[in-house]
């Protein structure tokens, strides 16, 4: 604990429950009384439960699956459907699972953590529980056939566990149940197998790593019909991370990959790897970036030739990959526009290489993958722009058959009087970093549009242009434009992008996203007056550093489940699993780098200076990012004779709302801040507090 920090008792959730209660309050009146908020709540609310949004799914053995949440079943329900029954205008859907019936039987505030189907025998899943949105759940394991969890089935207790199917009569698990199976960032440290009909006691454990990594993760690729590979992840720290094959006599082989890279897949006995560092192999060197299919014998894990598969340029990205049956299909994105390319195997002499196919798929918005069934070369994706509502395709490659449009999302808004331009601002040292506007065509330039610029900038995360189905109707149709930031520290531009704003050099994304600002304003779009800023997670911290070193460019500032105190974060829930992002603060000078943005300890007295108005929000379920944070922030900026306001929901967790209601309730509370302050003509000047 930092000396003389006079708010640290709001650290504490039970300490800080009346503080927390008075703030939300206080909130209220201001915001959510406001005549607009309510009827906008209604609106987003019927708009996210409409039966005509997408029924997104994954494929299992010819039954499509979707987890179907609605008015009448709030928390949702597992269902399933044919193919044929989906591409009809009335889909008939069965049941298989009823979370409300489950946390109405057992009185526990359930909420669906994940669902993870036996690939082999897909009637078997794991079913993952949380309370109220946390990141901790429990695990049990459920036969979608007979309609019931499997009796003496595998089931493990509340924790950040890591389950994975090996077979259909074993898993993989990385327990964090108990505080003796946890590193020091609060993950599992262990890799167990467990074979059905076993007491935990007497599983297997494969790996012990030391307290001070980040975590271990375990699974299995299947390729094809012909071999698996079992694989352990070691994550020394976020982005440092070492693999090791599990042998059959279930020993460990390092498989010796560049100590920065990501595994995609396994296919026709070759790993897919994107490195992030250069890497030489057998006397040849790969630049960072690269695309690799390395040959690698699942037996041991042993490494061979290498094909390059994709080198980006300077403005493209690997964003993903699938693996199909004979295929693979890569996400790439260029300029931050996403670009399929696909590749297909070719059995030769010499064992095969990948050659590179065509496709139709469209280059100017975002694709998602969306899922990939098992032994097929389907490939299910979502795509969407600013103005185009997403549609869910299904594209079976080298068919030579053009995708197939099976749902499209009813439009929020007539974006017909609607354009959307990528510019490119000039940072401090020269560079030209992107965004987009979205706006009303025919945009008069006199700097008078209230205007929402929306970051990130961390974690190597890509902001995508997608559709924007709600800000269209409640923002831009009321005469309001929405700027994307891809600054810095996002994974836009591949891991240089990314690097160039980590550990140490992270003010450089911070005076991007400024000099965004400023583009925005000398360009006339917007002004001072007129422009809101808004982030969450890291990108609350993002917009956190900007209201204390730039103030006078914003009017409004929305910061949700944000990291603030940037010198203690490494003590407040998952901090310490993030030092490769941002430094530890034990470290002399990496200290001193946090020192000298965190916004926790910038804050000046009002007589000193004038901040814009800020609505912070948290969530008392958030395991990941501590409230903490957003909670001090407030009662040290009301203590300074600010004027700020402060929400925060009692469940969701980091990820926030754990259904529509609460989702539609969170949205228009901010948006009406926004309305407020960059909206109305006349906005009432900052109180500040005695």
């Amino acid at each position: 604990m930092l000396a003389n920090d006079p708010f640290s008792f709001l650290e504490d959730h039970l300490a800080s429950r009346d503080w927390v209660a008075a703030q939300n309050q206080r909130c209220i009146e201001q915001i959510d009384f406001d005549p607009r908020c309510a009827p906008m709540q209604q609106e987003i609310l019927s708009f996210s439960q409409s039966t005509q949004q997408i029924p997104y799914f994954a494929e299992h053995a010819g039954w499509l699956y979707h987890f179907y949440q609605s008015p009448q079943s709030p928390r949702g329900a597992y269902r399933r459907t044919t193919l044929h029954s989906y591409q009809s205008e009335n889909t008939e859907w069965t049941v298989v699972f009823d979370l409300d019936a489950l946390a109405q039987q057992e009185e526990v505030d359930w909420h669906l953590a994940g669902i993870s189907h036996c690939i082999l025998q897909p009637n078997l899943c794991l079913i993952s529980l949380n309370v109220a949105g946390s990141d901790a759940s429990v695990c049990r394991e459920f036969d979608l056939e007979i309609g019931r969890f499997v009796p003496n089935g595998f089931q493990f207790p509340f924790g950040k566990n890591q389950i994975h199917w090996r077979d259909a009569n074993s898993v993989l698990v990385c327990p964090a149940w108990d505080e003796s199976q946890l590193t020091h960032a609060g993950y599992s440290c262990e890799v167990c197998l467990q074979l059905r009909g076993q007491a935990w006691e007497e599983a297997i454990s494969l790996a012990v790593i030391p307290e001070s990594a980040l975590k271990a993760l375990a699974w299995r690729f299947l390729d094809g019909d012909t071999a698996v590979l079992d694989v352990i992840e070691v994550a020394l720290s976020f982005y440092k991370k070492v693999y090791y094959c599990i042998t059959p006599d279930l020993s460990l082989q390092q498989i010796t990959l560049p100590l920065r890279c990501d595994v995609f897949a396994y296919s026709h006995g070759d790993l897919i790897v994107k490195i992030a560092m250069n890497w030489t192999w057998q006397g040849v060197q790969y630049p960072s970036g690269a695309l690799l299919a390395i040959q690698c014998e699942a037996s041991s894990g042993q490494l061979g030739r290498v094909q390059v598969l994709l080198v980006p340029t300077a403005q493209q990205t690997i964003q993903g990959l699938d693996a199909t049956f004979n295929c693979l299909a890569v996400n790439v994105l260029d300029c931050v526009k996403s670009q399929i390319h696909t590749f297909i195997w070719a059995s030769g002499e010499e064992g095969g290489a990948w050659q590179v196919c065509a496709n139709p798929l469209p280059t100017t918005g975002a694709i998602e993958f969306v899922d990939q069934p098992w032994r097929s070369d389907v490939l299910y994706y979502n795509y969407s722009d600013f103005l185009q509502p997403a549609g869910l395709y299904r594209y079976e490659l080298q068919s030579g058959k053009a995708p197939e449009l099976l749902r499209q999302q009813v439009a929020a808004f007539d974006s017909s009087d609607f354009t959307y331009q990528q510019y490119f601002a000039n940072a401090n040292d020269g560079t030209q970093i992107p965004y987009f506007v979205v706006h009303r065509q025919g945009l008069v330039l006199d700097g008078q549009t209230p205007t929402l610029l929306y970051g990130y900038g961390g974690f190597q995360l890509s902001l995508l242009p997608y559709y924007v189905d709600n800000l269209g109707p409640q923002w831009l149709s009321k005469g309001g434009a929405f700027v994307v930031a891809n600054i810095r520290g996002g994974g836009e531009f591949g891991p240089a992008w990314h690097q160039a704003a980590q550990g140490r050099n992270r003010q450089l994304s911070f005076d991007d996203f400024i000099a965004i600002a400023e583009d925005l304003i000398a360009r006339g779009i917007t002004s001072p007056r007129r422009l809101g800023i808004q982030g969450g997670s890291h990108g609350g911290l993002l917009v956190g550093a900007c209201l204390t070193q730039r103030p006078e460019i914003f009017n409004a500032v929305v910061c949700e489940v944000p990291l603030l105190d940037m010198l203690r974060y490494t003590e407040l829930h998952a901090g310490a699993s993030w030092v490769d992002e941002y430094g530890d603060p034990n470290q002399a000078e990496d200290y001193a780098a946090l020192a000298a943005y965190s916004p926790y300890q910038h804050i000046k007295s009002a007589t000193e200076q004038r901040y814009p108005k800020v609505l912070f929000t948290t969530n008392s379920q958030d395991d990941r990012v501590h409230p903490a944070h957003a909670r001090k922030m407030v009662a040290k900026m009301q203590a300074l004779g600010h004027e700020v306001l402060f929400y925060e929901n009692e469940k969701g967790g980091h990820r926030g709302g754990v259904g529509a209601q609460e989702m539609a309730s969170d949205l228009a509370r901010a948006l009406t801040f926004l309305y407020q302050q960059l909206m109305d003509e006349r906005v009432l000047p900052c109180r500040c507090y005695s």
